[in-house]
């Protein structure tokens, strides 16, 4: 029952985090489309009302008008909308989903014996410390590099040298499947925190400038758009780690960190790409096209690397592989979970019938994926993999 009721949670934690995400991401891209694309106002009452750009937009049958103030307007609306809740949910239903999916059991889904053998208490505490420690290193190295000449720069250097000591040490301390997740997770609370800690107090403080009547300091403005920035090149990164999980043959490799640091370097890559597209329409910048370039080459140069040695194909399996072959090894690798003493995900493959049954999903999980066993725990090989996929293949048999 515990089985049944965590999946019912992970599937509805799931599903609200993805929305959530595709809200906060949608406004996050919308705002740096919106910020490289204004142009100066035309109209003289906007200038004098101290319109920094605007923007004409057709969507949806309607035209709209935005406009963005130099600092501040002269006059607050009765209404104002703030764009926080779509960052606190998408964290708050995040940590949830993590804490049900891999905290939870750790001992199965976050620990690798044969990466190292620790006790499910000390990997969880270890993993919560990589949320908070990589946020309080990145806020410092912002404070104290951030203002500076080349601020932008400097600070963007040792981020990208922090995220790979990161990388490196969840794939040397956790599974490779809950690392990238562990990393992904790590880099979105300090995209969250930037919402929490500066970018919502900071328009906060702006406002209450501003109806107090008092001049409005512009470095709120300065810090909040800084940290927005960092958000929006953190995003493809996230979501490559996110997604990784089902792709094993990025996280299973023997190099699984650098494979994490290419593939969120392609995604930043990408990402000013992106960012700076819009600028170069209106003559603002180069053509932004070598950052693509790097992007795509470097996903290219991963899909050749990790592609399948050939000269280590198993070749072993007969042409007819029955039952009884694939029983054996269901008995020493699968049958721990999915056995008469427990069946995780509600699935039971101790006899014909079950096997039969879930033979696609042993063939996909076993085979294609080759997420099960978890972690490998039990030692399959690849000998035994390609029976199962045989097997599978002979049109799963089981008499």
């Amino acid at each position: 029952m515990e089985s049944y009721l965590l999946d019912w949670a992970n599937l509805l934690l799931r599903w609200a985090h993805v929305i959530t995400v595709i809200a906060w991401i949608g406004s996050s891209f919308y705002f740096v489309f919106l910020d490289s694309s204004l142009t100066p106002p035309t109209d003289p009452d906007l200038k004098r009302q101290g319109v920094d750009g605007e923007l004409w937009a057709v969507h949806g049958g309607g035209f709209y008008h935005p406009v963005k103030f130099n600092v501040a307007p002269p006059k607050l609306p009765d209404h104002l909308h703030w764009f926080y809740w779509e960052s606190y949910s998408s964290w708050l239903t995040g940590f949830a989903l993590l804490a049900v999916s891999y905290l939870w059991s750790a001992s199965t889904y976050l620990i690798d014996r044969s990466v190292k053998d620790w006790s499910p208490a000390a990997a969880v505490a270890v993993a919560m410390s990589f949320l908070a420690v990589f946020w309080l290193l990145y806020d410092a190295i912002c404070r104290v590099f951030g203002e500076r000449r080349h601020g932008d720069a400097i600070v963007g250097a040792l981020v990208l040298v922090l995220v790979c000591v990161a990388s490196w040490l969840a794939c040397h301390w956790f599974a490779g499947r809950a690392a990238f997740l562990l990393v992904g997770a790590m880099i979105a609370t300090a995209m969250s925190a930037n919402v929490l800690v500066w970018i919502i107090p900071g328009q906060k403080k702006v406002v209450a400038s501003i109806k107090a009547g008092e001049p409005v300091d512009p470095i709120h403005g300065k810090r909040g758009k800084q940290r927005s920035v960092h958000n929006t090149y953190f995003t493809l990164p996230v979501l490559f780690a996110m997604l990784s999980n089902h792709y094993s043959f990025t996280w299973s490799h023997p190099r699984n960190w650098l494979v994490l640091i290419l593939m969120m370097f392609a995604g930043a890559a990408i990402r000013q790409f992106f960012v700076l597209r819009h600028g170069w329409k209106l003559g603002r910048n180069r053509h932004p096209l070598p950052y693509a370039l790097v992007g795509i080459a470097v996903i290219a140069g991963a899909v050749v690397w990790l592609r399948p040695d050939p000269s280590q194909a198993v070749g072993a399996a007969p042409r007819e592989v029955g039952y009884q072959q694939v029983q054996q090894v269901l008995a020493q690798r699968c049958y721990m979970c999915h056995g008469p003493q427990l069946q995780m995900k509600n699935v039971r493959l101790d006899s014909p019938a079950a096997v039969k049954l879930h033979a696609q999903q042993v063939y996909q999980q076993a085979v294609v994926t080759k997420v099960m066993p978890m972690n490998n725990a039990t030692g399959i090989t690849e000998a035994e993999r390609a029976l199962i996929g045989q097997w599978y293949r002979s049109g799963a048999p089981v008499q």
